[in-house]
């Protein structure tokens, strides 16, 4: 079994696909479970997991087949978890201590310069989408334009479901990275 996960990872590092389904598939539920009894969340065990894949498929090349990939995988994913807590609490507190001065601000409809900025923003975020590969483009335009759940995108798509996950959250990086190369 390992020999088979070893040549399965060295084609993942060479960039075949494939290799990377087959790792999401294997150890998705790995991670998943052991995010679920983390959170006690089925939101925050299933985004924790994309991020862990998503990380670890970034870095793929630093692996060491020394160990095992499995507990590479945990480790990774444990660190997301403990940033995700810090943050929280980070914000909690930031939350508490603006609570006064938010109370202040009252302005419930936007005006006609927010409007145009927003017109202005989406334009731009329709652009940076159209420079994307067609099959990012795809998902990133039924998962926020067409409001579809990952289940009915994998149906649409006829793929499984955490590839589409995985899919998604590549889109957002490589859109994320366009914007901030534009800047």
């Amino acid at each position: 079994m390992t020999d088979e996960i070893n040549d399965i990872i060295i084609k993942a590092k060479e960039g075949n696909q494939i290799a990377f389904s087959r790792l999401l598939d294997r150890f998705w539920n790995d991670v998943y479970g052991f995010q679920l009894k983390r959170t006690e969340n089925e939101n925050d065990a299933e985004d924790i997991t994309i991020q862990t894949f998503s990380k670890a498929f970034d870095k793929i090349d630093t692996f060491d087949d020394q160990f095992t990939f499995k507990t590479w995988l945990i480790t990774i994913s444990k660190n997301i978890h403990i940033d995700l807590v810090r943050k929280r609490k980070k914000n909690l507190l930031d939350s508490r201590r603006n609570d006064d001065a938010i109370k202040g601000v009252h302005d419930d409809a936007p005006s006609m310069e927010d409007q145009l900025i927003q017109e202005q923003n989406l334009a731009d975020l329709l652009r940076d989408i159209k420079s994307l590969k067609p099959h990012y483009q795809e998902v990133i335009n039924l998962r926020y334009f067409n409001e579809l759940s990952y289940a009915d995108i994998a149906e649409k798509l006829n793929e499984p479901i955490n590839n589409i996950k995985v899919k998604i959250l590549r889109a957002k990086k490589l859109l994320a990275e366009v914007i901030r190369d534009k800047r």
